[in-house]
């Protein structure tokens, strides 16, 4: 059977053979919003929990809005002309807002990249400000109840009026994006990042896709956004086309909260039993761009792969790695027990070391196998993958390993689904 993965912009279709095809855990086709402008006004007018956005920001000397980084396919240019609008009816004037990029400790987009995120109209008229994480002027908001330090983006708490946009989607560590995510790490600091993203959080087994009821990382994250505040939260879910299906406005938890349990039932998809192999994918343009996004595609597979089974992965990785400090570490990192035992160490950090603990948490119970156009065998060797110049040339090698009558399960969108067990399935 021929599967079209999620690859770049375009997709890759691989073959997979009919007789060792166990299933293929597949986003169903949800249909858009009809009126994308209609439903986002009907949304602002009638929100979770709050009073209308117009009515909130009436009187309001200064508006930040935070968006997403170019990482994530959100479509802020679809509904930021509609939220731009609704404040200007409020009395507010462009010179009053910023539009705040949540880069958490992602790099700044480029001009292109802010063109293609917002437009040419909104980029040449408005304030736009990158987060910077090192920045030494974020403001201190004291601590949480677990002694995180909380560091917050001072252009955002110096406004008057607070609106935090965003996706939800399936997430790793937090179980779902969206919602406080925004926030923490989107515009928080450094060191407050080295602490949530710590092994004491992300070691728990409920910091996973899916799971919200017990994961300390989330409630760690959920915190620090409440105590950073926001007066306004426009969450939007997504098909596996990228098409608006959800558009969830108002209070900062309620309404993400509705979202989530919305989208849960989409992503999450129960399976009978492991399989020996499981293809996944980096998820497309833009995930897919670095190595690094990449490991997210990888954990997908871990719940339903065998101990000692394979994970083949295809990701473009046209933006090469990832980071400096993500790329070193990465490149020095030969044992996966000696890792760990050095991200425990009280006094060490390196930016990015939480991807590679999660790839980790792969890598001890399967071998990983990586296709890529972008990062050549001698690359990959050192990122403690096999390569694979073909999905279909990975396919041979594990069925070689794990025998012809070898199960294989496939993946399509690779992290945006939650394959769970279904004696393991726990809801949020």
């Amino acid at each position: 059977m021929k599967v079209r993965l999620d690859y770049d912009r375009e997709g890759l279709k691989v073959e997979v053979p009919d007789i060792n095809l166990a299933g293929i855990l597949q986003l169903p086709d949800v249909k858009p919003v009809t009126d994308l402008e209609e439903s986002l006004e009907m949304a602002l007018l009638h929100p979770i929990g709050t009073k209308p956005l117009q009515e909130l920001a009436r009187g309001r000397k200064s508006v930040c809005i935070v968006i997403s980084d170019p990482t994530r396919p959100m479509p802020t240019k679809l509904i930021l002309p509609t939220i731009l609008k609704q404040l200007e009816n409020a009395g507010i004037s462009k010179g009053k807002i910023t539009i705040l990029i949540a880069t958490g400790l992602h790099r700044a987009p480029e001009r292109d990249e802010l063109f293609e995120m917002l437009g040419r109209k909104i980029v040449n008229n408005y304030r736009i400000i990158n987060h910077n994480a090192r920045d030494k002027e974020l403001k201190f908001l004291g601590y949480t109840e677990n002694k995180t330090p909380i560091f917050i983006n001072s252009h955002y708490l110096n406004a008057e009026f607070k609106i935090v946009t965003g996706l939800i989607e399936p997430h790793f560590m937090a179980g779902y994006s969206g919602g406080r995510k925004g926030i923490c790490p989107g515009i928080s600091g450094l060191e407050t990042t080295k602490k949530t993203h710590s092994p004491d959080y992300l070691e728990s087994p409920y910091a996973a896709a899916g799971i919200l009821k017990n994961n300390p990382f989330h409630q760690e994250i959920l915190e620090i956004a409440k105590k950073a505040g926001a007066d306004f939260l426009i969450n939007l879910i997504l098909n596996r086309e990228r098409e608006i299906t959800g558009i969830f406005a108002g209070d900062l938890e309620k309404t993400w909260l509705k979202g989530v349990k919305e989208l849960e039932k989409v992503v999450k998809i129960a399976v009978g039993k492991p399989a020996d192999i499981v293809i996944t994918s980096g998820g497309g343009y833009p995930l897919d761009t670095t190595f690094y996004q990449s490991i997210k595609g990888m954990v997908t597979a871990m719940n339903i792969v065998k101990d000692k089974g394979t994970v083949i992965i295809a990701s473009n990785c046209k933006g090469g790695i990832g980071n400096r400090e993500f790329e070193n570490l990465l490149r020095k990192t030969k044992d996966r027990g000696e890792f760990l035992a050095k991200i425990k160490q009280p006094h060490f950090f390196i930016i990015d070391q939480w991807q590679i603990e999660e790839m980790c948490k792969v890598l001890r119970k399967a071998e990983i196998m990586f296709y890529s156009d972008n990062l050549n065998n001698e690359i990959l060797r050192e990122l403690m993958v096999a390569p694979i110049d073909s999905v279909e040339e990975g396919i041979q090698k594990a069925l070689k390993k794990h025998g012809k009558s070898a199960k294989i399960i496939v993946i399509p969108q690779g992290p945006y689904v939650i394959p769970v067990l279904q004696n393991n399935y726990i809801a949020t």
